[in-house]
């Protein structure tokens, strides 16, 4: 192995660290938490192909987890061929074309990059839907789910989700997982396959919460998206408001 890669440089991570808490309370297992960070740091190029991670005493004390959490993230990146652990060398970043993870559809990142994702549910409703909701799925009504997503921590984002009412009879708020393409493939029995997203400017709802910065009424970032399911169905139709001082919308090709 080159001293290139042998050099401790995780300048990504380190900033990850120091710019957003660790692990958040309520969200999904501390473990998957750490390894979905650090996959979004690695799709940012915030921690480069080749690069050594801290010792894992050091980095799960700067996590503030155990090391047998630490491990347990770090044996998923491993088993997504994202990280390689040479013994009595260290951890290894091994970076992909195709990274595969709970957040690969989430797209806003923070203006600096990365940044882990959570969502605090503001509403869940069931009701058919509205004349103005564009056309997917079978049925006459849907699932309407309000949140407010979070990056590091900070108030990045609205999301009103659509889910066609063809694919649950119901959704309660205190089942939902934090994220939901994780649930409908665990309790819903069906995948994210494949979303189209048009993305433009937008007007913060007049439902925004205090916590999201720009007021109703303000002109924030606008993300509209179709999801289509692995049966060829379109299932989630949703729109999302994003605080351009805070969040930016990212795609990349590799």
């Amino acid at each position: 192995m080159s001293e290139t890669a042998k050099t401790r440089s995780p300048s990504g991570l380190e900033r990850a660290q120091s710019g957003s808490p660790a692990v958040l309370r309520g969200a999904l297992p501390a473990h998957m938490q750490i390894s979905e960070m650090l996959i979004r740091e690695i799709m940012a190029g915030r921690l480069a192909n080749g690069a050594r991670l801290p010792p894992e005493r050091e980095m799960a004390a700067s996590l503030k987890v155990a090391v047998g959490t630490l491990r347990r993230a770090l044996q998923d990146l491993q088993e997504k061929g994202l990280l390689e652990r040479i013994q009595g060398s260290g951890n290894y970043v091994r970076a992909r074309e195709e990274l595969l993870g709970v957040y690969a559809f989430f797209r806003l990142e923070l203006i600096e990059g990365g940044g882990l994702p959570s969502a605090a549910i503001l509403s869940v409703d069931t009701m058919s839907k509205p004349a103005n909701l564009p056309t997917f799925g079978p049925s006459a009504h849907g699932h309407r789910i309000r949140r407010l997503r979070r990056l590091g921590g900070r108030p990045a984002a609205l999301e009103e989700i659509w889910v066609d009412g063809a694919r649950a009879q119901s959704l309660q708020a205190e089942d939902l997982s934090e994220s939901l393409y994780l649930h409908y493939r665990l309790v819903l029995g069906f995948t994210i396959a494949q979303a189209e997203d048009r993305v433009g400017i937008g007007l913060t709802p007049e439902w925004s919460p205090p916590e999201f910065a720009p007021k109703p009424g303000a002109t924030v970032g606008y993300i509209e998206r179709f999801a289509t399911a692995d049966d060829g169905q379109g299932v989630e139709y949703s729109q999302t408001w994003f605080d351009p001082d805070v969040a930016r919308y990212v795609t990349r090709f590799r």
